[in-house]
């Protein structure tokens, strides 16, 4: 298990470079199996998802080399082999399921560990990715604890209409329909930024997408991948989890930011809790004139919300970074889930702080902010941005703070500990067995 430990009370102050976003990188190392060119990558971040990828790719004959001082990858899947007997894909990783479509179309089958998971945000069914793949012509049976999916031949193209707009759904439909001859449309898809980055590279490699960024996907498919180069964006929620961090502490944070675009409605969150985010020459900065403060709602009687939902909504992987700022500002902040049912289980560790917080129901908790808080031993579950989320709060608070279980944030950013020292904040990992 690995620990933060945090002596908090010191304004951050400095310029971030952050890396590219794991949640564009997965489904991209995913789908360069589709083609037998070679591949040359710019900016894959060190985290250990994309170290497991690659080491399946190892596994399965393909040349890789990663250069990890400049973050340049490059591959070459000419001699790739998959034996379902012998090679499985890891349970403990969730964008492993993203493997299958690249799978089918080279081998005609894959195998998948039964309990594949991320983060422990609640329930998070794999049947809509079953659906896909039977919908291309695919057929899923269970074996000795895994999944095991066949094609009987190419793919075929389809129409789907998704229950709701799931990321790597979206991602396992697009991959299987460049695969199939012929069109596929796909209707209620998902456009978070890492999916438009997604399909762009897709695109790089010969294939024909129309809708990107929209909520309806049409792939003509059947066309021969190439090779090529591709270099990614920042991570908005890197960039967004630095703002925060600048804020909260009262300093000055500087984060390069390629795509401002992205991030209307993230600046106007922030503004709730009288941060002023601006964006010039590729940098962005969080300014917060004074205390941090949540802003009173024109209408009378009703609380400032912050609501959490599939793009373009509020991205609701951030939700634990401004209930973090709503602790601390004054005044009380309503955050609702719309997506997942059991991320906020997280938030009584905030009452260890002296943090007010009170769960509405399984998706609803208002912040009571502004009171004193002290430091404190706290303990976070398997979600990236609740453990980045406590020890924000740590940060904010004089004193020695320690988050444990911190681990998941080496999933998404690495140097995490390195870029918050270069800001002034003494902050070291420790480990226990």
């Amino acid at each position: 298990m690995s620990n933060l430990i945090v002596h908090g009370g010191t304004p951050l102050r400095g310029r971030i470079t952050p890396s590219a976003n794991k949640n564009a990188v997965l489904p991209v190392l995913c789908a360069t199996l589709l083609t037998r060119e070679p591949l040359r990558l710019h900016g894959v971040p060190d985290i250990t998802d994309v170290r497991k990828i690659l080491d399946i790719f190892r596994m399965l004959g393909s040349s890789v080399h990663l250069d990890d001082a400049t973050g340049t990858l490059s591959l070459h899947h000419q001699n790739t082999v998959f034996d379902p007997a012998r090679h499985r894909l890891p349970e403990e990783m969730r964008s492993s399921i993203m493997l299958i479509p690249p799978l089918l179309a080279r081998f005609g089958v894959a195998r998948l560990e039964d309990n594949v998971k991320g983060c422990t945000l609640g329930v998070r069914e794999i049947d809509p990715h079953v659906e896909v793949f039977q919908r291309f012509g695919g057929t899923v049976e269970r074996a000795e604890g895994s999944l095991l999916v066949r094609s009987q031949g190419p793919l075929t193209p389809t129409d789907h209409w998704l229950d709701y707009a799931s990321v790597t759904t979206t991602e396992n439909f697009v991959l299987c329909a460049v695969a199939a001859n012929g069109t596929s449309t796909l209707t209620n898809a998902a456009s978070e930024p890492h999916v438009q980055e997604f399909c762009r590279f897709m695109v790089m490699l010969g294939a024909r997408i129309d809708g990107i960024g929209t909520s309806r996907i049409t792939v003509q498919g059947g066309a021969a991948l190439g090779g090529g180069e591709f270099r990614f964006d920042e991570d908005f929620h890197e960039i967004t989890t630095f703002l925060a961090l600048g804020a909260i502490t009262g300093g000055d944070v500087i984060v390069r930011n390629s795509a401002p675009g992205n991030f209307p409605l993230i600046d106007r969150t922030f503004a709730k809790f009288g941060v002023v985010v601006t964006h010039e020459d590729g940098w962005s900065r969080a300014h917060c004139p004074g205390p941090l403060k949540v802003q009173t709602p024109f209408t009378s009687n009703v609380l400032t919300k912050v609501e959490a939902a599939p793009w373009p909504y509020f991205p609701v992987d951030l939700l634990p970074i401004f209930i973090a700022l709503g602790v601390r500002a004054q005044g009380n902040c309503m955050f609702w889930n719309k997506v997942y049912d059991g991320a906020l289980g997280w938030t009584g560790e905030l009452s260890k702080f002296g943090a007010h917080v009170f769960s509405s129901d399984p998706h609803r908790l208002i912040t009571f902010g502004g009171n004193p808080l002290s430091p404190a031993l706290v303990e976070s579950p398997y979600i990236i941005r609740v453990a980045i989320a406590l020890f924000m709060v740590a940060a904010s608070i004089e004193g020695r703070s320690e988050i444990r279980n911190a681990a998941p944030i080496r999933r998404a950013h690495p140097r995490f500990v390195e870029n918050l020292r270069s800001l002034g904040v003494n902050v070291e990992w420790t480990s226990e067995e």
